[in-house]
């Protein structure tokens, strides 16, 4: 793991310029609307040509009633002050010389590993939404083991030279595109099936 520098977590961060706008727009995202299907077997009847057929087969895995979530990341860190505090911790360590692309991705496939085992043999129902079944340790370890791989992948990112917050921006535009709402709400289908 590559933790962050506590001369790094001192340092005071700029403001996230247009965070309030981006939150407004994570806010609304999170709202249901009142003429949307509330639950997954409504979706499914209202977005599936089998209708009933669809609902018989997911009745079991139903998740009930949708709710608004208020979750939100932390506006004052951003990717670019996790890069700059990530730099200075290698620096600081002289471990640049082992940071290669190859090293850094090997080892964040090795975080993603210890990320998987948290939820290996839970099943999907003790996996729901807010992980309501598991508790306060257990969450706390899977922050860390996110953190890990997040840190890895911006690590990974610097050492490549790919600015990932423009080109993380740039993937959900695409996928806008291969993933039209109007066709795919309510679908899990590769983007080929709205081609």
């Amino acid at each position: 793991a590559l933790p962050m520098a506590p001369e790094a977590r001192e340092r005071p961060t700029p403001e996230t310029p247009g965070s309030g706008a981006l939150e407004l727009e994570i806010e609304e995202r999170r709202t249901v609307r009142e003429d949307e299907p509330t639950t997954t077997t409504e979706r499914t009847r209202a977005s599936s040509p089998d209708g009933e057929g669809a609902h018989q087969r997911r009745a079991a895995t139903d998740p009930g009633p949708r709710t608004a979530r208020t979750f939100a990341f932390d506006p004052a860190v951003t990717l670019e002050s996790l890069r700059q505090d990530q730099a200075a911790f290698a620096a600081a360590r002289d471990w640049d010389q082992f940071h290669t692309p190859r090293n850094v991705l090997l080892a964040m496939v090795g975080e993603v590993g210890e990320l998987s085992e948290l939820f290996q043999w839970r099943g999907d129902a003790g996996c729901g939404v807010d992980l309501p079944s598991w508790s306060e340790n257990d969450k706390t370890h899977l922050g860390e083991e996110m953190a890990d791989v997040l840190l890895y992948l911006v690590r990974l990112a610097d050492r490549c030279g790919v600015d990932l917050p423009a080109v993380a921006k740039a993937k959900l535009e695409k996928n806008k595109h291969k993933y039209p709402a109007d066709k795919c709400r309510g679908s899990a289908a590769k983007y080929t099936a709205y081609a």
